[in-house]
């Protein structure tokens, strides 16, 4: 016999990874920007300007690039980042993040 929490748990789960997966593009980019090395603030500054300019394809071929950090876990700078995004060699990506990154410089 199933006792009666089981239901009620996996119910519990089911809801918590289906809310996991509703996180926003935004919320999304900007952690994996923070991954790939960049700083918090340039982070989230760049990803309120992409996440709507770019596909969920372009998104994802971003977050390859959090693997890619550095092995010694400094931050990287704005020139390098853009470096490992034009290495991706997508012209929508590249504009679209060198434009996020001139618009949070200053």
């Amino acid at each position: 016999m199933i006792a009666p929490f089981r239901p009620v748990a996996a119910a519990t789960t089911l809801m918590l990874l289906a809310l996991s997966a509703c996180a926003s593009p935004e919320a999304r980019l900007r952690t994996g920007l923070v991954d790939a090395g960049l700083p918090d603030r340039t982070a989230a500054c760049m990803a309120e300007y992409m996440a709507d300019r770019l596909s969920v394809t372009q998104l994802r071929r971003l977050q390859s690039l959090a693997s890619v950090k550095k092995v010694d876990y400094q931050r990287i700078t704005l020139d390098d980042y853009l470096h490992k995004v034009r290495a991706l060699k997508d012209a929508e990506l590249i504009a679209v993040t060198g434009k996020a990154a001139f618009h949070c410089a200053f």
